[in-house]
């Protein structure tokens, strides 16, 4: 039986956090046993805003070490660097060249990212989610793992395969792109910040302590679940609007504890944050620890990651020819055999 494919990737810029592990990449473990795995560092989304070329060579190589250390298999999936594969950069251009301007302008991380960068907005900021549509189209992907923040950007990628270029360039029954579907996951797909469980736990936030980064020791966790805001209310309890922090406390408890939501509650329902917050930072420490020395294995051990990325390259340029020359043929950029 074919398995289906999907693609995912995050960026490589600020270190990984919880947030990036309990909402992503521990679905992504689970997902490469049973579907064929693509999973990419996208240093090229990257350098939309400035960057530190040196820091972001060593971020990219920190993120492939980290998704390994996270639990994923180079024998189950495909790892690589997106910058190794130039079919993104080309398929990029080919898409922007039948893109509505439009389209990009009404994006809405586009508008918030935007208004934090004033002036100094560039081309490939606006321009980032036609990459993002390259990214997964480039690999007829059936299935793209998103949260609720990213299904805008999935939606595009559809509307660009099927009405710009399938529709026009394609025949009847050889769509030139497989139309991807969203996977969306449940658990854990919205981690919050600790400052305000209000706002997505993010690697931008200015306040360090608003996440807690997979690499972070042990003291530097405590100190970060014990500043964590809180409520002055007693017990712990889900999906209150008025009591955020507290689900959002609560829901990483249950899922790096192992619980589950309804376990997670029993425990918790009435118990004081004085004795929740020691509660989390055991699980939480004792969670990621064996992701930290597996991290610092294969850190220390730059050969191994590199043949695991160029096994990844290969595997991932190899499909990514096959779709650019249907495209290439159908643009009139290659001549028809």
């Amino acid at each position: 039986m074919v398995r289906k494919r999907v693609f995912s990737g995050v960026q490589p810029t600020g270190e990984l956090h919880l947030g990036n592990w309990l909402g992503a990449i521990r679905n992504w473990v689970d997902l490469q046993k049973t579907h064929e795995a693509f999973f990419c560092v996208v240093d090229l989304h990257a350098i939309t805003v400035p960057h530190d070329p040196n820091l972001l060579a060593q971020s990219s190589i920190s993120t492939a070490a980290l998704y390994m250390a996270c639990g994923i298999d180079s024998k189950l999936s495909s790892i690589f660097l997106q910058s190794h594969i130039p079919a993104h950069s080309e398929l990029c251009w080919l898409l922007n060249c039948v893109t509505p301007l439009n389209w990009l302008e009404r994006m809405i991380q586009f508008k918030e990212k935007a208004l934090k960068q004033g002036d100094n907005i560039s081309v490939g900021l606006l321009d980032y989610p036609v990459l993002m549509a390259a990214d997964i189209l480039l690999y007829d992907s059936d299935l793209v793992p998103v949260g609720e923040d990213q299904k805008q950007h999935l939606e595009l990628a559809r509307d660009i395969a099927q009405s710009r270029i399938n529709s026009r360039f394609g025949k009847e029954n050889e769509p030139i792109f497989k139309i991807p579907k969203p996977l969306i996951m449940q658990e854990g797909a919205k981690i919050m910040s600790l400052a305000d469980g209000n706002n997505k736990m993010s690697k931008s936030d200015p306040n360090e302590s608003s996440r807690i980064g997979l690499l972070d020791p042990p003291d530097l966790i405590a100190k970060k679940i014990k500043r964590a805001k809180t409520d002055s209310q007693f017990g712990l309890e889900f999906d209150n609007p008025n009591r955020p922090e507290a689900s959002n406390l609560l829901t990483i408890y249950s899922i790096i504890s192992g619980l589950g939501k309804d376990k997670a509650l029993k425990e918790c329902s009435e118990m004081g944050w004085g004795q929740f917050k020691p509660l989390l930072t055991e699980a939480t420490i004792s969670a990621l620890e064996p992701i930290q020395i597996h991290y610092q294995e294969l850190i220390k051990n730059p050969k191994e990651l590199n043949q695991v990325l160029n096994e990844g390259k290969l595997k991932a340029n190899e499909i990514a020819e096959q779709t650019m020359n249907r495209l290439r043929k159908a643009l009139g950029l290659q001549l028809q055999a």
